[in-house]
């Protein structure tokens, strides 16, 4: 396990790191409440994607990682954070494999430390601000507590709703940090996600559910440059629901460039 300090008080962000080819770092990044080791390790290794010297890293506030209250845990935030481990871990120019939350985050990466990333694979990422509406499950249903509710009894309810294999990483997080990313992700950066990805002049790859249909804008990713790769029989969770797909399409989208 490595790490390194990533805030001026000391908060240090921590990853597995699995030896290979330094020609170009893969960095894998979680989503809201996971930790890379359980969702990437398997992918990581897999036959076509190993060889490559890769970092499952931990966003700060969740996993392995430390968890400071007085953090913002900002889509930049989170990036700026990043992008301090990077360097520290002598990483440039890397290719980054990033789900859901770990998307956005990505984007916004790639966006404001542009040297660092060279190729971007996005799984189901978050390109736009939720929409309000009933809370569910996950970003829209944390962000509908206030930070005190949340604190004082959201947690326990949204350890509830989203059932034991998602709260086996989720658990792991600062409730502080859970809430404030949720808030973030659901409201979204200036530009958007999707606004910075279409600007971005790197190789770019989206992942989604073939069951769920064209995303919103897809024909405009498309135009602007973003390959869009639909995975079968799987749902949000690709790399764990169809791993010999999302390693198939992971590594065309990382040929690229």
């Amino acid at each position: 396990m490595q790490n390194a300090q990533v805030t001026a008080d000391g908060a240090r962000i921590r990853w597995v790191e699995i030896p290979g080819s330094t020609t170009r770092t893969r960095v894998y990044l979680h989503g809201l409440g996971a930790s890379s080791g359980p969702y990437f390790t398997a992918s990581a290794v897999h036959p076509l994607l190993a060889g490559h010297r890769s970092l499952l890293m931990d966003m700060l506030g969740f996993g392995i990682s430390d968890r400071p209250t007085d953090f913002g845990y900002t889509l930049e935030e989170h990036a700026d954070a990043i992008a301090t481990a990077l360097r520290a871990a002598d990483a440039s120019a890397t290719d980054v494999v990033a789900h859901s939350m770990g998307g956005a985050v990505a984007i916004v990466l790639a966006a404001r430390h542009p040297e660092l990333v060279a190729r971007l694979v996005l799984v189901d990422a978050n390109l736009d601000p939720v929409v309000p509406g009933p809370p569910r499950p996950g970003t829209s249903g944390i962000a509908a507590y206030t930070e005190e509710e949340f604190l004082s009894h959201g947690r326990r309810e949204v350890r509830d709703r989203v059932g034991p294999h998602w709260w086996s990483t989720m658990r792991l997080a600062g409730p502080e940090a859970l809430h404030r990313s949720a808030v973030h992700l659901a409201r979204g950066t200036t530009p958007t996600m999707r606004e910075l990805l279409l600007r971005l002049e790197i190789p770019r790859t989206f992942l989604r559910p073939a069951a769920d249909g064209p995303l919103p804008g897809e024909e405009e990713l498309v135009r602007s440059g973003v390959r869009v790769a639909q995975v079968p029989e799987c749902g949000h969770n690709i790399m764990l629901d169809n791993p010999e797909a999302f390693a198939k399409e992971t590594a065309r989208g990382l040929e690229a460039g």
